[in-house]
């Protein structure tokens, strides 16, 4: 038996009558009559007993309706599904962050996002910048949320701005200057500096001396640690000052001081990027979602 086949007995049984359901079908009468008898010879039974003035099941007849509804129901919601993959409602996605920049943002959006679409499976996870721009072009992840700093020169990746943040030079609250409400780059020239280190996070090591050499000098960089925890950390335990974004106070100590920059042009981006080549269609969604929700 086949797909075909069951559809077919199961207009019959439905109108109890060939020509109806040979109608129902768009098929010739003949046809109808053809597969069902084709369908008895091959089980051995008779599915229907026929009369001049009716047609009805037989018991053999009921128990396959039974079978066939549930056969042809699970082939229809298979097809369901696959169109909805297609269309990406159905499926998973990857999305990476850095966790604090997007913070703010990221929850409310996603709590939104699983609300309408509720059949897209999601893996979100915590990277450091040079990582989760390595599994973008990995297409390892679908989405990621990072600094705009130099995305722009990366030609095989789309991106779509956030928001801009505040840059903070974070000192000990022991630092003289801690108690300023804002303060000028160039007067902590001769500061040792701690940055993220370079292979972690190139984007956010460029972005720091670019912000300094924008403020006439060069930085000396006294540490590199892998994580911003260290860095506010190293910062915490007098040995360098550091210059982050804003919203990296929510995962500092009381102890940490955060001033911002008197410089008005300087500031960091949040972007959210993606490979430009990304075949999940998940992705579409997400991306015109948020767009939506940045407006």
């Amino acid at each position: 038996m086949d797909i075909r086949q069951l559809r077919y007995f199961a207009a019959v049984a439905e109108y109890l009558n060939f020509t109806e359901a040979a109608k129902h079908l768009y098929v010739a009468q003949s046809a109808v009559s053809q597969q069902i008898a084709d369908m008895e010879k091959e089980l051995g039974v008779q599915l229907f007993n026929r009369t001049k003035r009716s047609v009805k099941l037989t018991n053999a007849g009921k128990v396959l309706l039974k079978e066939a509804n549930f056969i042809i129901g699970r082939m229809n919601e298979a097809k369901e599904k696959t169109k909805q993959a297609d269309l990406g409602l159905i499926g998973s996605l990857r999305v990476g962050f850095l966790g604090y920049a997007e913070r703010s943002l990221l929850p409310p959006f996603i709590r939104h996002f699983r609300q309408l679409y509720p059949q897209i499976e999601l893996h979100l996870d915590q990277y450091h910048h040079g990582e989760l721009i390595e599994m973008i072009n990995n297409e390892e992840l679908d989405v990621g949320f990072t600094l705009a700093f130099g995305i722009e020169s990366m030609s095989h990746l789309d991106f779509m701005s956030i928001f801009q943040e505040t840059i903070a030079v974070v000192v000990h609250e022991d630092h003289p200057r801690a108690k300023d409400k804002m303060i000028k780059l160039s007067e902590l020239s001769t500061e040792p500096y701690i940055v993220l280190n370079r292979r972690e996070s190139p984007q956010g090591y460029q972005q720091t001396l670019q912000i300094c050499t924008n403020n006439g000098f060069t930085p000396y960089i006294a540490h590199e640690p892998k994580l911003l925890q260290t860095v506010l950390m190293l910062v915490d335990a007098g040995m360098g000052i550091a210059i982050l974004p804003k919203s990296a106070q929510m995962l500092a100590s009381n102890s940490l001081c955060f001033i911002e920059l008197d410089e008005k042009q300087e500031a960091y981006e949040l972007v959210a990027t993606w490979h430009r080549h990304n075949a999940n269609p998940s992705t579409v969604l997400f991306i015109d979602e948020l767009r939506k929700r940045r407006k």
